[in-house]
Order: structure tokens, then C-alpha cells, then sequence
């Protein structure tokens, strides 16, 4: 019986630390673990509010009995996850905080089902948009000023190094060079070439923001290059070419939205991974059409 429980601790620790690691796009528990740590290091309320809306996500999932090969891969509660850590980035009040990340998680989860299989009958992955559909409902009624778990020291020249691993950081909604350390070593143990993809993502994004008009403050915060790094990880497999056509669509997204004040979090990455997506299918079928 002991032997039987400490297996099933276990197996939900690895499933909880999955969630946490498919932020990034990693099915990884030394990866969510990577997370983890970046968040208590960066601002240890995220280190709260992940779990938090993970484990609330990954029990919706149980009770509404969805597939358990995908729950302990992590893909019912990272959007949980991501529910959560933007709950508790957006509203300065714990209390307020919390209740909001549970039920925003739960909602990601219980939206799911329907949601995914509308995307995937047109070839679409759902990625981080559960969360963003729940969070833009929620934002405009309760959010107050970003608190500083969303903001990074702003400096009066671009640091080249410590900018690209903001963004790293960015990612999972922290901040700063030493919490991007954490996550692109996160990233490179599940895959080395994921995260020189990452980078590369970073790095392109914040180059054509700079390009744009872009400050210097905003790169070493990290906001120019999260959108970018994960587009190149979702685009990882998908060839160079397309990889890179993708960032550069999430760079121009994301300028654009930010031209008129939209609070658009990772929903560049999203629009731009599906037109790569979509893209893709149109010329394969022109192909052998």
C-alpha cells in the first residue's frame, strides 16, 4: 500500500511539473522543474500561481475524463498554468488573485475539449489559447496596473545577453537574465536543438522590434523576444524557412498590437503559428492537387 501511494505521488508530481514544462512547449518534468525555480527566483507568487492553475486544470480534466495519456503529458494544465500566472500578474490582491486563478484554470480546461476540436478539423493546434479566450474575459472586469512580477528594471542601452534571456524568461511570464538562464536550460534538457531554436526565435523577434521603433527598456525587459521564441518553438519542426517566416509574423503582430494598446500576452505567437500552419496545408494541397 505505501509502495502504491508513494508511486502515485510521484506519477502526480511528474504529471504537474509535465504541465508546467508545455508553457514551453516541453513535455518535460526536469523542464516544469527548470520553471519552477525561475519563478522563485524571479517573484515567488508566479511559483504559486502556475501550480496552482495547473493542479485546478488537471482535476477539471479528471472529472470532465478526459484522455490520461494527455493529462500526465501535461496538456490539459499548462494552460491552467498560464491561467494562473496571468491572474496573479495582473492583480496586486493574493486573495483576488487566487480565486481568479482557479476559475480561469478551470474554465481553460472544461473549454478544451470543444475548442481543440474545432482547431483540429482545420489543422490547427490550440496551444496557449484556452488561456488567452479566459483571460481576456476576465481582464477588463478585474485587472489592475501589471504588478512587478511582469516588469523588469529598465536600463538606457539594449544588453544584448541579459535581453535574449529576458525573453526567455518572458515566456513564462517572468522576468530577467537569471530566470532565463533557468528556462533555456529547462528547454535544452529536453531538447538542445529546441532551445538554440529559442534563441534564435529571441533574437529575430527583438531584432525586428528594435527595427520598429522599439526601446531599449522593452528588450532588456524581455517583451520583444518572448512571442518570437515561442513561435520558433512550436515552428521547430516545420523547416528554417517557415520557422522564421513565423517569428517575423509574431513580430509584426505583436507591433502592430501594441500600436494601439491591445493587451495581447502570447496571442502573436498563437495568430502566427496558425498562419504557418494554415500556409503550409494550402501549398501541400497545391502540391499534389
Amino acid at each position: 500500500m505505501h509502495a502504491a501511494a508513494t508511486e502515485a505521488h510521484s506519477a502526480a508530481l511528474r504529471t504537474l511539473l509535465r504541465s508546467l514544462g508545455q508553457i514551453v512547449l516541453q513535455a518535460n518534468a526536469f523542464t516544469g522543474a527548470c520553471l519552477l525555480a525561475a519563478w522563485l527566483l524571479w517573484e515567488p507568487r508566479l511559483a504559486c500561481a502556475a501550480p496552482t492553475g495547473a493542479v485546478a486544470a488537471n482535476v477539471s480534466a479528471v472529472l470532465a475524463g478526459y484522455s490520461d495519456d494527455d493529462l500526465h503529458a501535461g496538456l490539459y494544465g499548462f494552460n491552467g498554468a498560464l491561467a494562473g500566472l496571468a491572474a496573479f500578474s495582473f492583480i496586486a490582491d493574493n486573495a483576488t488573485a487566487a480565486a481568479v486563478a482557479i476559475l480561469a484554470a478551470t474554465g481553460t480546461a472544461w473549454l478544451l475539449a470543444p475548442w481543440s476540436r474545432w482547431l483540429r478539423l482545420r489543422g490547427l493546434d490550440y496551444f496557449s489559447s484556452p488561456c488567452l479566450i479566459v483571460t481576456w474575459l476576465w481582464l477588463p472586469m478585474t485587472a489592475s496596473a501589471p504588478s512587478s512580477s511582469t516588469l523588469a528594471t529598465a536600463h538606457a542601452h539594449a544588453d544584448l545577453a541579459s535581453g535574449l534571456l529576458a525573453g526567455l524568461a518572458q515566456t513564462a511570464f517572468a522576468g530577467g537574465a537569471s530566470a532565463g538562464v533557468l528556462v533555456l536550460i529547462g528547454i535544452a534538457v529536453a531538447s538542445p536543438r529546441h532551445a538554440l531554436c529559442a534563441l534564435t526565435g529571441a533574437a529575430l523577434a527583438s531584432a525586428e522590434h528594435l527595427l520598429l521603433g522599439a526601446t531599449a527598456s522593452s528588450f532588456n525587459a524581455g517583451l520583444l523576444g518572448f512571442n518570437g521564441a515561442l513561435t520558433a518553438l512550436a515552428l521547430a519542426e516545420y523547416g528554417l524557412v517557415w520557422m522564421l517566416g513565423g517569428v517575423t509574423l509574431a513580430a509584426l503582430l505583436q507591433a502592430g498590437a501594441a500600436s494601439v494598446g491591445l493587451p495581447v500576452l502570447t496571442a502573436p505567437f498563437v495568430a502566427a503559428t496558425w498562419g504557418v500552419q494554415w500556409l503550409k496545408q494550402r501549398r501541400a494541397l497545391m502540391l499534389y492537387s
